[in-house]
């Protein structure tokens, strides 16, 4: 028989690893720590035994792709967006008990360790395939390194797993004329050995665990893995060749990472080893509860191929639920890093200096639960100017107030109750049950509905009662009034924790509360008469429309840089004056000699003759020219440019270079053989 979620005795909450390729963006809150957190705030809450993993993601292609483009190592890329990626959410309140990462030795030992299990037990299947080899480069070449053109729209520039134009997965010998991108040049198929987990033999098992036993998922969930099992499942290779990762623990597999979809979900239980000595109970006890929290495009890793994974080493527990959301989109289009296509959370903390709340509460109205939803900048205005400032906050900073106006700032004892305050009193018990129910359903917005009708319940009781109005003809009726206010402001900076941190903490600051529960929500003696209560401030701000207008106009500009022929344009700089155009003395010149840079992957060391003398110049593309290719090309020439030393070098001018889309430089040079030391004018 199913086990309940009432008799876990304890929860282990993890959230997707976010790749370190990249910071974070709104999308990836909506999706998945926001509503992780919210969930993990209420458990703790109410007492349960739960723990919160997350970490950075740190291998894979996506992060040598960045690293070669940097001109750095995979390493630094991931220690810069680790350290951008913790620190935002640290910032944003998503309180993981621990934020680890998979480039840690504990996790390539926890990692290998469950390989080498699953291998010496017999669990994977060996198989010789041919892949696409770089021959000048000696090395197999993932499919993000090749290019090719699309057999299904003809976009020239089609990746080797999918082609984003049309958006069609592809496998790299579906690319038409295929090209190796980091050396240019035609790979050639070799063969390679690889290692697969056969998911194929689990699909029995998946069938009766997923459709037969957890049909309460979403349906989102529920119905991409029903269609995943009835398609057929095959075997999944768990190998790769690539230089970066943890290496496959085997003799014959030099050069041999494991894939980053088998390593990545390896990182839970590697960051809760690293958190608790006591980790297996969380891992291994069927009295623990496991929940997954991530995006759509997570689903079939979580809810299939990990589970296998587990199933085959033998000794874990399977996730109860994983209630992923859908995506998150941006004014109408979907958020995109390469187009720069979103809001990164560490501009938003620069933009809107203590609001994480704010951002937290539109992300969590229109979460994206059931079906893909959007971001707009004027909802965002809307939401917090006509609902937490209207509604949550005018509710509490006018019940402070009055109680500093009539009572010196302490609690008043009430009197007798009328129908209408004991009507409002049983929504004050009700309101928070019905919060909870909907937590603890993973229905997050409908959630953070009912907890702002307790606000709107408090809000609409101080308006109707007036007790301005009758503090001369009935203070015994304002002491009443003002307590069940003060009431429904303690229920609020209980209820509201999950969902505001921020402002939840502030307003138990305002009332002297200093430590709460949930169950303290349907406590009468939370805020007893005679507590004083200090002097409030504003617990939201009004956004104005200057600030919307700048952000709405920031994104316009990327949309035009998107929008344009070439796929990027750089924004107009300030105007100058001919007198100012006309001291660049701009020439035309050929390069004489070249050779890289000592200790550096950007620079190389330019010879060029101008005409006028032979000089030095430090150029940063290297990754874009070598050496060989480039001497006796034409280029142009800022001439007077002061002299500056690089790496040691005396640099003494600049050649001149344009920059496409992405991000590739190419010269800037004559169409015609020109004498060099012409001027450009």
């Amino acid at each position: 028989m199913k086990n309940t979620s009432k008799s876990f005795r304890r929860v282990l909450v993890t959230s997707a690893l976010p790749y370190a390729n990249g910071p974070v963006h709104i999308g990836h809150l909506a999706g998945v720590y926001v509503p992780a957190d919210i969930y993990v705030r209420y458990l703790r809450m109410k007492g349960k035994d739960v723990i919160f993993i997350g970490g950075s993601d740190e291998h894979g292609v996506p992060i040598t792709i960045r690293a070669t483009k940097e001109g750095v190592s995979p390493q630094d890329i991931v220690d810069k967006y680790h350290a951008i990626i913790k620190s935002s959410f640290k910032e944003f309140g998503i309180s993981f008990d621990i934020y680890s990462r998979t480039s840690s030795s504990l996790h390539h030992k926890t990692a290998s360790e469950f390989f080498k299990k699953l291998f010496l037990s017999g669990k994977f299947i060996e198989k010789i395939t041919e892949q696409y080899y770089d021959e000048e480069k000696q090395q197999f070449l993932a499919d993000r390194y090749i290019t090719g053109t699309c057999p299904h729209c003809g976009n020239e520039k089609a990746y080797g797993d999918q082609c984003e134009n049309c958006g069609t997965s592809l496998n790299a010998t579906d690319l038409i004329n295929p090209k190796s991108t980091i050396s240019g040049n035609i790979p050639i198929l070799r063969e390679t050995k690889h290692w697969y987990l056969p998911l194929d033999q689990y699909e029995t098992w998946l069938r009766e665990w997923i459709i037969e036993e957890h049909k309460e998922w979403k349906p989102n969930v529920y119905g991409q893995c029903k269609s995943w099992i009835d398609a057929g499942l095959q075997p999944r290779a768990v190998t790769r060749d690539l230089d970066w990762g943890v290496k496959v623990p085997l003799e014959d597999a030099e050069g041999k990472v494991l894939y980053v979809w088998f390593d990545a979900p390896i990182g839970y239980i590697s960051a809760t080893r690293e958190f608790t000595a006591d980790w297996e109970k969380y891992w291994k006890d069927p009295e623990t509860r496991m929940i997954h929290f991530i995006g759509k495009d997570n689903i079939v890793f979580h809810c299939i191929i990990f589970p296998s994974m587990l199933k085959a080493e033998g000794s874990y527990i399977f996730p109860d639920n994983v209630p992923a959301n859908e995506f998150l989109n941006l004014e109408g289009d979907k958020i995109s890093t390469s187009r720069n296509w979103a809001v990164w959370l560490h501009e938003y903390l620069a933009d809107f200096p203590g609001k994480q709340d704010v951002l937290r509460y539109v992300l969590t109205a229109n979460a994206p639960e059931t079906k893909d939803n959007d971001f707009t900048w004027r909802d965002f205005q809307a939401r917090n100017n006509n609902e937490l400032l209207a509604v949550f906050g005018n509710f509490v900073n006018r019940t402070l107030v009055l109680t500093h106006k009539y009572f010196g700032g302490v609690v008043p004892e009430p009197n007798s109750l009328t129908d209408s305050d004991q009507a409002v009193l049983n929504d004050l018990v009700y309101l928070p049950q019905k919060v909870a129910s909907s937590l603890e359903s993973f229905r997050f917005r409908e959630a953070l509905n009912e907890m702002m009708n307790i606000a709107r319940l408090g809000n609409k009781y101080l308006t109707d009662q007036e007790p301005w109005k009758i503090w001369k003809t009935d203070p015994e009726r304002v002491k009443t009034v003002l307590h069940i206010s003060l009431r429904i402001c303690a229920v609020l900076s209980i209820v509201s924790e999950p969902f505001l941190p921020f402002s939840a903490a502030k307003l138990r600051g305002f009332l002297n509360i200093n430590t709460f529960n949930w169950c303290d929500a349907e406590n009468p003696g939370i805020l007893p008469f005679g507590n004083p209560v200090n002097t409030p401030e504003l617990l939201f701000e009004k956004i104005e429309d200057t600030a919307i207008e700048y952000q709405v106009d920031k994104l316009l500009q990327t949309k035009l840089k998107n929008a344009s022929p070439a796929g990027h344009i750089i924004p107009q700089r300030t105007d100058i004056s001919y007198d100012d155009f006309s001291r660049l003395d701009l020439r035309t010149a050929t390069i004489i000699a070249a050779e890289k840079v000592p200790k550096t992957k950007k620079l190389l060391k330019l010879l060029v003759d101008t005409g006028i003398d032979q000089r030095i110049i430090v150029s940063g593309i290297a990754a874009y020219y070598s050496p060989e290719e480039i001497v006796g090309r034409k280029v142009s020439v800022l001439i007077n440019l002061a002299p500056r030393e690089i790496k040691g070098i005396v640099s003494s001018g600049m050649i001149l270079m344009a920059e496409n889309s992405a991000g590739k430089l190419c010269f800037v040079s004559p169409i015609e053989d020109f004498d060099n030391g012409s001027a450009i004018k």
